[in-house]
């Protein structure tokens, strides 16, 4: 009997296998990725396939590392396409790496993906990725700032500053006046198109409380439409971009997901080495997984 598998016998492999949930302020309320580890063996189409099925914002694969002073190597995709760079990825492939024994050769942990090399700090307060180079970056000009304030039904006269702040995904980022403005958001994700576009509001402590000074919200195209719950490139972007503006103090936290239900807590600071993105990261599966 024909079972529509072929004539050749698959050959299966069984992969140690972990989801975490990262820039996490409580028990499943931060971002989710899946990470498969010691994945050598697979290909592209597979790696592909896999996140595609486990259809999450992100899911990585931990491979020996091809450059000098690098402890892994990641490989990022998303469920339509493979990144650079990601940076909750970064910090749930780093935190697991280090969970299953991976000892760096220096006192940073250093991670090899597409976009070179990332170092990774541990702290007693979680772990912290050092923000890649802006890939583009200066003002939005006027007839691609008048496409995202349509996608989003903004006016204009909402918006306090914009730049672009791409480190590989290819964010364009709008700081809005205040967060009920920006919490209030509903874009049109049928016009979304292929634009990222990541928001940032001050929080008022009045209002708001000081639990963090900002607010931010992302939303992506290009396939299935969606806005991210906790977004570590779009927080490295838009620190780079803030603070070397005098937009926002060294240290600040972020408040990311709440219009999703989630309470994504993102904790940024700029010292001589540069500028860093941290969080926490928890383990919340453990096991295997047979491809």
């Amino acid at each position: 009997m024909d079972d529509g598998a072929g004539s050749e016998k698959q050959v299966m492999t069984t992969y140690v296998f972990h989801q975490v949930d990262v820039f996490a302020a409580a028990p499943l309320k931060g971002n989710p990725l899946a990470v498969v580890a010691g994945a050598d063996a697979l290909d592209d189409a597979q790696m592909a396939a896999f996140a595609n099925w486990m259809n999450l914002s992100e899911t990585t694969f931990l491979l020996k590392p091809t450059m000098p002073g690098a402890d892994y190597r990641v490989r990022i995709f998303t469920p339509e396409e493979e990144l650079p760079f990601a940076g909750h990825p970064t910090l749930g492939s780093c935190h697991v790496w280090l969970a299953m024994g991976g000892v760096p050769q220096g006192r940073d942990v250093v991670q090899e993906c597409g976009a070179g090399l990332v170092t990774v700090r541990r702290g007693g307060d979680g772990l912290a990725f050092a923000a890649p180079p802006l890939r583009r970056a200066g003002p939005v000009d006027a007839s691609d700032l008048e496409a995202v304030t349509r996608i989003l039904g903004l006016s204009t006269d909402r918006i306090a500053a914009s730049n672009w702040v791409d480190n590989g995904p290819g964010w364009l980022a709008l700081m809005l006046r205040d967060r009920e403005a920006l919490l209030a958001l509903r874009p049109d994700a049928q016009a979304l198109g292929d634009w990222r576009i990541g928001l940032v509001a001050p929080w008022d402590p009045a209002r708001d409380g000081d639990a963090a000074q900002f607010e931010v919200r992302a939303f992506t195209g290009g396939g299935t439409v969606f806005e991210d719950p906790v977004t570590g490139s779009l927080n490295a972007g838009l620190a780079t971009w803030l603070i070397g503006a005098g937009l926002a103090p060294d240290r600040y936290i972020v408040r990311q997901g709440t219009v999703l239900g989630r309470m994504g807590r993102v904790r940024v600071a700029r010292d001589e080495a540069g500028f860093w993105i941290g969080g926490d990261t928890v383990t919340r599966i453990s096991g295997q997984v047979t491809l």
